[in-house]
C-alpha cells in the first residue's frame, strides 16, 4: 500500500530534461532528471535513492568493494532492450574477481519482447524488494511518462562517467545514456538513382522500407522530434534547397498542413514538419525488424530501394555474388546532402527503486559506461556511440569504425558505407534527429492522436 501511494504520489511530478545524445568529447545529455529524486514529492529518499547519493561519489574501483560486499554468492536479475547485458554480466563478474578471486555471482539477464518490459518493471515494482536490480531500456516517451514519473526506475550517475563529461552527479539534468544509436536513410547504389534531399525519401512514388512505427515505438518518436522547432526547421531549409519543380509538388501538402500545425501548437515551421510527416507515413513499406531491411537493401536486385533502419545491421552483411556492403549508400554521406540524415535516440541505464541489489547495479552501471571492457558488449558496431568521450575514443583505436574498419593483417577494409563518421559528424553536419523524451512525452498525445489518423501504406 504505502509503495503504490508512493507511485500514485510521483505520477503527478513534473521533471526537468534535455535531449538525447552520446559520446564524441561532450557532455551527453538525456531527458530527465539526473540523481537521486525525492518519492512521492515527499522531500524524502527512498532507500535506493540513498544508495545512489552516496554511491555518486564513489570511483569505480570503490562501488566494486560495495558490490562485492553486497552480492557475493548471490543472484543478479537484469532486464533490457538488448540481449548484450548477457554479455557484459559475465565481464563485470571477471572485473570483480580480479579484485576478489573468492567472489561469485549468479546472473540472469531477461529481454522482453513486443514491447513489454515497461508492463514487466511496473509489475516487480509493486513488490516490496524486487526481483530486477537494474534495467537498460529505450524509448524515451515512455521511460519519462511511465518509468520516471512514477518513480520507478532510478537514475545513477556515476562520478568516473561525470568527471569525463566534466560535470557532476549533481549539475547534470538527464538520464544516464549507455549509448546512443543512430538509424540512418541508406540506399541500395546498383541503379542510377540518388538521393540527395531528405524530401526525395517521400517523392511521388518513394517508398523506403521502415520498421513500422507500431513495431518499435522509437520510430515514432522520431516523428514525434521532427516537429520540434529545431528539426522543423532543418526541414523547411531542405525544401527550400529543391527546385522549383520539386517544390511545386510538395507545397500542396505544407499548405494543407499550416492550419494543422496551428492547432497542435507548434512553431512557424510546425507545417513542413507536419507534411513530411505525413507524406512518410503514407507512403513507407512497413517491415517487423531492421534486419530483414539490411538483407534487402544489400541485394543487387534491390536497385534503387532505401530505407531508415538500424547504421550497425550493415556490419553483419556477408559478401557473396549478389550481396555487398558496396551496394549500400548512406545518403547523408553524399557530397550535397541536403537534410536530415536519421535519427538518434538513446539505451539508457537505471536502477530499480526496490532494487534487491543496488549496490551492485551501481557497480555494474559504472563498468558499462565508464570502462572500455565493460562497453565492448556494444562496441563492435558502428553506429552506436558510448556516451563516456574517455570510452568512445578507446573503442575507435579498438575498432576503428572511422576507416572502415581493420581486417586481421591491419590493412583497411573498404567498404565505403562502413566508414561511419562518428557521433560528432552525425549531430552536426548529418544532421541526426535526436530523441529527446521530455519533448516526446509533451507531445504524444497531441501530435501522436494526429499520427494515429494518417492513412498508411499498404504495399502491393
Amino acid at each position: 500500500m504505502k509503495r503504490a501511494l508512493a507511485l500514485l504520489l510521483s505520477a503527478s511530478l513534473t521533471l526537468s530534461l534535455a535531449a538525447c545524445g552520446g559520446g564524441g568529447g561532450g557532455t551527453s545529455q538525456a531527458g530527465g532528471s539526473s540523481g537521486p529524486a525525492s518519492s512521492g514529492g515527499t522531500g524524502e529518499l527512498t532507500a535506493t535513492q540513498q544508495i545512489i547519493q552516496e554511491a555518486q561519489g564513489m570511483t569505480l574501483e570503490e562501488l566494486a568493494q560495495k558490490a562485492i560486499e553486497e552480492s557475493n554468492g548471490q543472484k543478479f536479475y537484469g532486464v533490457g532492450n538488448s540481449s548484450r547485458g548477457a554479455t557484459a554480466l559475465p565481464l563485470f563478474v571477471e572485473y570483480l574477481q580480479s579484485i576478489d578471486p573468492s567472489y561469485t555471482l549468479e546472473f540472469e539477464w531477461q529481454q522482453p519482447k513486443n514491447n513489454k518490459i515497461f508492463d514487466q518493471l511496473t509489475s516487480d515494482s509493486l513488490k516490496d524488494t524486487g526481483t530486477f536490480a537494474m534495467t537498460l531500456i529505450q524509448d524515451g516517451n515512455q521511460i519519462e511518462s511511465k518509468m520516471v514519473q512514477t518513480g520507478i526506475l532510478d537514475t545513477f550517475i556515476p562520478k568516473d562517467w561525470a568527471d569525463a563529461n566534466g560535470t557532476t552527479a549533481e549539475e547534470y539534468n538527464g538520464y544516464l545514456p549507455l549509448q546512443t544509436l543512430n538509424k540512418v536513410f541508406m540506399y541500395n547504389n546498383t541503379g542510377s538513382k540518388t538521393f540527395d534531399n531528405c524530401w526525395d525519401f517521400v517523392g511521388e512514388d518513394a517508398h523506403g522500407l521502415f520498421m513500422d512505427i507500431d513495431s518499435e515505438l522509437v520510430g515514432k518518436n522520431f516523428l514525434y522530434m521532427l516537429t520540434e522547432d529545431t528539426y522543423a526547421g532543418w526541414l523547411k531549409d531542405a525544401f527550400e534547397a529543391l527546385s522549383a519543380d520539386e517544390q511545386a509538388y510538395f507545397q500542396p501538402t505544407i499548405d494543407e498542413m499550416a492550419s494543422e500545425a496551428e492547432s497542435l501548437g507548434l512553431g512557424e515551421n510546425g507545417k513542413y514538419a507536419l507534411a513530411w510527416i505525413k507524406l512518410w507515413v503514407g507512403s513507407y513499406n512497413a517491415q517487423t525488424d531492421d534486419g530483414p531491411i539490411c538483407n534487402t537493401l544489400v541485394d543487387q536486385s534491390a536497385t534503387d530501394q532505401f530505407g531508415l533502419l538500424v547504421y550497425s545491421k550493415l556490419r553483419s552483411v556477408e559478401e557473396s555474388a549478389t550481396v555487398s556492403k558496396n551496394n549500400i549508400t548512406v545518403a547523408a554521406y553524399n557530397d550535397g546532402y541536403t537534410g536530415i540524415g536519421g535519427f538518434g535516440y538513446c539505451h539508457y541505464l537505471f536502477v530499480t527503486d526496490n532494487s534487491p541489489l543496488p549496490w551492485t547495479a551501481c557497480a555494474f552501471i559504472a563498468y558499462m559506461t565508464c570502462t572500455a571492457d565493460g562497453f565492448s558488449a556494444w562496441g563492435k558496431d558502428i553506429g552506436g556511440y558510448s556516451s563516456n568521450p574517455l570510452v568512445a575514443e578507446e573503442n575507435e583505436e579498438i575498432y576503428h569504425h572511422q576507416t572502415g574498419g581493420m581486417a586481421e593483417d591491419g590493412t583497411t577494409v573498404e567498404f565505403a558505407a562502413l566508414n561511419d563518421h562518428g557521433y560528432d559528424w552525425w549531430t552536426t553536419d548529418g544532421q541526426l534527429v535526436l530523441e529527446d523524451p521530455e519533448y516526446c512525452a509533451s507531445v504524444a498525445f497531441t501530435v501522436g492522436s494526429w499520427i494515429e489518423m494518417l492513412d498508411r501504406y499498404t504495399a502491393g
